[in-house]
C-alpha cells in the first residue's frame, strides 16, 4: 500500500472514533447538574426574560439529540458556534492553544534533547556513578506529580525573586520591543517548562535506557564487536536505530498531548492555556467550547498515532503498510 493511500485510510478510520467520542463527551456534558446560566441567575439585575432569551438563544430549549445533532451539522460546515460567556469559539480556542502548543513544543524538544542522550550514555555506562545519578533523578521524576513540583517551583521563584510568578508575560509587555516581548515571554516559560520537562523526561530516560540494554545484548551487536568495528558505530548505527522504534511510539503520545498534556500545570501557574480554558468551560457548561476543546484533543490524540507509525515505517524498513 503506497503511503497516500494508506494516510487516506487511517483518516477514515478516525471518523467513527471522533463520531463516537463527541457522542460521549456531549452526553456526559448534558448529565452534569451544573447551570450555564447560573452567574446570569445569581445577578438580581438581570431581568427573568433576558434568561429565557439567552436559554433559546443557547439552544437549550431544544431535546439532547436535538442540540447534538445541530452542534454537529455546525462543526461540519467549520463553524464552532458562540460561546455562552461572549465571543466566537473558534477565537477563544485559538489564541489559548496557540500559547499551550508554544508551552508544550518547548517542553518536548527540552525533554527528548535530555532524555535520549542520558538514556543512551546511561545504557553504554551501566552500574557508573553518573548511571545511578540518572536513576535517582528519573524516580525522582516519575514519584513527583506535576502541581507538586509547579508549587516547589514557585515557593523558589517567591524566595529568589528570579523568576516571575504565573502568566505568560508581565504588565509592561505592550511597552517592549519585539526582543524584549520574546525575552519576556521566554522569562515566564522557565518556570512551566521545567516542570513539565522534568516531569516528562524520566519515562523517556528510563524507557531509552532499557531499550538500548536488550539491544546491546544481542547476538548481532557482539558479531559487530567481533568484527572490529568502532564502538561508537556499534552503538549508533545498529544498537540504538534498532532500540528506537518503542521511543517512537512514546513520541507519537507525546504529540498526542501536545494540546493537552499541561493542563494542571497551566492552572497552577496561572497559565493563559488551552487547560485553564477548558476547566472555566466546564465549570459554566459552556457546550460549544467544551466539546471543541474535546475534539481538539481527540484529533490530536489520531494525529500522533498516525505520526507515529509513518515515523516507524521510515526508520524501520521491516514494517509494511499493508
Amino acid at each position: 500500500m503506497s503511503l497516500p493511500a494508506y494516510f487516506f485510510k487511517r483518516c477514515l478510520q478516525a471518523l467513527p472514533l471522533l463520531l463516537i467520542i463527541s457522542i460521549m463527551a456531549f452526553a456526559m456534558l448534558k448529565a452534569s447538574p451544573i447551570d450555564p446560566l447560573a452567574a446570569m441567575r445569581s445577578n438580581p439585575s438581570i431581568s427573568q426574560a433576558a434568561i429565557d432569551a439567552e436559554y433559546r438563544r443557547l439552544g437549550l430549549d431544544k431535546p439532547n439529540h436535538e442540540q447534538y445533532f445541530i452542534w454537529l451539522s455546525n462543526v461540519m460546515r467549520g463553524n464552532l458556534g458562540m460561546s455562552s460567556t461572549g465571543g466566537q469559539v473558534a477565537d477563544r480556542l485559538a489564541a489559548h492553544a496557540g500559547n499551550t502548543l508554544l508551552l508544550n513544543v518547548i517542553t518536548l524538544i527540552c525533554t527528548w534533547a535530555i532524555a535520549l542522550p542520558a538514556g543512551v550514555y546511561a545504557a553504554v555506562h551501566r552500574g557508573r556513578l553518573l548511571d545511578k545519578f540518572f536513576g535517582l533523578l528519573t524516580s525522582i521524576g516519575m514519584s513527583m506529580p506535576a502541581f507538586l513540583l509547579a508549587f516547589l517551583m514557585l515557593m523558589v521563584a517567591l524566595a529568589t525573586k528570579l523568576l516571575p510568578i504565573g502568566g505568560m508575560t508581565s504588565a509592561d509587555f505592550a511597552q517592549k520591543d519585539a526582543l524584549g516581548q520574546i525575552l519576556d515571554i521566554a522569562h515566564h516559560l522557565v518556570i512551566p517548562v521545567t516542570v513539565l520537562t522534568f516531569v516528562s523526561l524520566a519515562s523517556i530516560q528510563r524507557q531509552a535506557r532499557s531499550n538500548l540494554l536488550d539491544v546491546l545484548r544481542a547476538d548481532y551487536v557482539r558479531t559487530a564487536r567481533a568484527k572490529g568495528l568502532p564502538e561508537n558505530r556499534v552503538i549508533y548505527k545498529h544498537a540504538l536505530r534498532n532500540a528506537v522504534n518503542p521511543l517512537i511510539t512514546l513520541l507519537g503520545f507525546e504529540f498526542a498531548a501536545l494540546l493537552s498534556g499541561a493542563a494542571i500545570t497551566e492552572m497552577i501557574l496561572s497559565y493563559p492555556g488551552l487547560g485553564r480554558l477548558t476547566l472555566e468551560a466546564v465549570q459554566t457548561q459552556d457546550i460549544n467550547l467544551v466539546m471543541a476543546s474535546l475534539m481538539l484533543g481527540a484529533v490530536m490524540l489520531v494525529a500522533g498515532n498516525l505520526f507515529a507509525d509513518l515515523l516507524l515505517k521510515l526508520t524501520d524498513p521491516r514494517i509494511t503498510l499493508d
